[in-house]
């Protein structure tokens, strides 16, 4: 019962994570467009796409893992091999993100950045763990 919590928290913050992600790189998009920033001498359009094609491209990734957290919940199992994986992948970069925010952003940010963590961790290890018990058949404990 806590697993399918956690597991459906964990997709409810991420798909709020990835909703707000993408609404800071709009913003900066457009401001950027607005005030014709350059870095360098680079292009000012080529910098407005990009942000965009980040915020698309992270939102992307973290509604992926929401949907695959959000099925683990629903139907109570392990996620396989490949929701494992982009699963670790998305705790590796709430870990390295959440260092990086206290100092840059603030303490309000690297909660929110361990919250997340800390869900994707427990729905990984309980879910292998239960696994584990079951495969060869001892009970857990």
């Amino acid at each position: 019962m806590l697993r399918r919590l956690a597991a459906g928290l964990g997709a409810v913050v991420l798909a709020a994570e990835a909703l707000v992600l993408a609404l800071v790189h709009f913003v900066l998009g457009r401001t950027t467009q607005s005030q014709s920033m350059s870095i360098a001498g680079m292009d000012p359009d080529v910098m407005v796409m990009a942000t965009y094609a980040m915020g698309a491209g992270t939102a992307g990734f973290l509604l992926l893992c929401a949907v695959l957290l959000a099925a683990a919940a629903v139907r109570d199992r392990a996620p396989g091999r490949f929701a494992r994986v982009v699963l670790v992948c998305a705790a590796v970069t709430h870990a390295v993100l959440g260092a990086l925010a206290v100092g840059l952003v603030g303490w309000g940010a690297f909660a929110v950045l361990m919250l997340a963590l800390c869900l994707l961790v427990y729905v990984l290890t309980q879910y292998a763990a239960r696994g584990r018990g079951e495969a060869d058949g001892r009970p857990r404990g």
